[in-house]
């Protein structure tokens, strides 16, 4: 069976990616940024949250990411050290340390925010994560929590405007990938249909 995340794909699936999965969302201050885990450009990610945070979007954060193959400490120990060091401080990250994918991110984080903060004061989050899997992490937070507003912010160190991603071999490979992964996703229930 062919990998199909190596095709390559025509004009008519390029533009449904670029208008339907690597979307962008307005962005304001939020009450909560919510830091996906990663096993890639860590310190990408922490310093798009240090910005975001020395520009005001959030008062609060959340790491959420557990143990990698190969790895001493979890997803979220890496980020969150590199996000201190930024200058965010440290008692405003609240810390996940289980997930080992999407869904469990949301689903781990939820019990650590209501024993924090309680759910019901977040009214806004955004999300930060990688390029390629996008909308999927609003989408997630929208199964499990469809009662916040969700903003996106995405990174990754390709260095190709969204629009060209389907020039770049590897950020092509990683998008394909994640694009079809949605419908599957939401014939499971793991994730729900947003904006």
């Amino acid at each position: 069976m062919q990998d199909r995340s190596l095709r390559l794909p025509d004009a008519t699936e390029i533009a449904a990616i670029t208008a339907q999965h690597l979307i962008a969302t307005p962005l304001r201050p939020a009450d909560l940024l919510f830091v996906f885990g990663t096993r890639v450009e860590e310190a990408l990610r922490a310093e798009t949250a240090c910005r975001l945070w020395r520009e005001g979007y959030f008062r609060h954060a959340i790491v959420s990411g557990g143990m990698t193959s190969g790895g001493d400490e979890t997803e979220c120990a890496v980020i969150k050290r590199a996000m201190v060091a930024g200058g965010i401080p440290a008692g405003l990250i609240l810390e996940e340390h289980r997930a080992t994918n999407t869904g469990e991110n949301v689903i781990f984080s939820l019990p650590v925010l209501e024993a924090a903060l309680g759910l019901a004061n977040i009214r806004s989050v955004i999300c930060l994560g990688n390029t390629w899997t996008s909308r999927r992490y609003p989408m997630t937070l929208q199964r499990h929590w469809p009662e916040v507003e969700k903003m996106l912010v995405t990174v990754d160190s390709f260095g190709v405007p969204h629009e060209r991603w389907h020039t770049h071999p590897d950020l092509r490979r990683r998008v394909l990938a994640e694009w079809d992964k949605i419908d599957p996703y939401k014939a499971k229930g793991f994730i729900a249909e947003w904006p």
